[in-house]
């Protein structure tokens, strides 16, 4: 019969409540810690240490590695604990702008954050083209901020999507009088015109006129100004 050889074993509870000594060279196994002790002949358990891992074998909490470690590449933007290996970071890092220079290749979406002290060069504005107003149309900030409208009816506008009280809201609204001309524009009760009387629209055919709307309280109020006339 083969001989079978099984070291101490109990809960680590269990060990600390008999105390026990162990012979020197004698194993103690906690079965729940799965950690073991190895006595000297002297040392009470409590007193003795727990024997150290095999050279070269990091602890689970907090380990020091050395040389090399390998492990799978995970796929980009992938957002675990798992180890990162080189070619995932090259690849996370390859989707970001560097902190010096950089070439945008894609639309940024600032979702209503405060970029402070920048030096603009070469901007350009949405510009929202309408070419049939019809009875009614909607100008939307979150489309842009420059409105080029043709009025083929008369229209009642609506202003939507202002930003939110306390920032300052704006657009530039191109009214274009289409071919037949003669068409009218109804504001929203909302805007305030100086003197208190909305300005008289160039009606004449194929002519444009060009006016901006200012909100400082999310649209509560709207400061509207004829920037100019009768353009042809």
């Amino acid at each position: 019969m083969a001989v079978q050889i099984q070291m101490r074993r109990d809960t680590a509870s269990n060990w600390t409540s008999a105390a026990p000594t162990l012979a020197a060279g004698e194993w103690g196994l906690e079965t729940d810690t799965l950690k073991f002790k190895i006595g000297d002949g002297t040392t009470a358990w409590a007193s003795l240490a727990y024997s150290s891992l095999p050279a070269g074998t990091a602890t689970i909490a907090s380990p020091t590695f050395t040389g090399v470690p390998a492990g799978p590449t995970a796929s980009a933007n992938t957002n675990t604990t798992q180890l990162a290996t080189t070619a995932f970071v090259m690849t996370e890092v390859g989707d970001y702008l560097p902190l010096a220079g950089g070439t945008l290749s894609g639309a940024i979406v600032g979702a209503d954050q405060i970029i402070s002290a920048p030096v603009l060069k070469d901007v350009g504005e949405t510009c929202v083209a309408n070419a049939t107003s019809g009875a009614t149309d909607t100008i939307d900030l979150t489309d842009g901020n420059v409105h080029n409208v043709t009025l083929t009816a008369n229209c009642t506008f609506t202003f939507s999507n202002p930003p939110a009280s306390g920032t300052s809201g704006s657009f530039t609204l191109f009214l274009n009088q289409d071919g037949t001309g003669s068409r009218t524009a109804t504001w929203p009760g909302s805007v305030k015109w100086a003197g208190g009387t909305a300005p008289t629209l160039t009606t004449t055919a194929s002519r444009t006129d060009i006016l901006v709307f200012t909100t400082i309280d999310a649209g509560t109020i709207w400061y509207g100004a004829v920037s100019g006339q009768d353009f042809s």
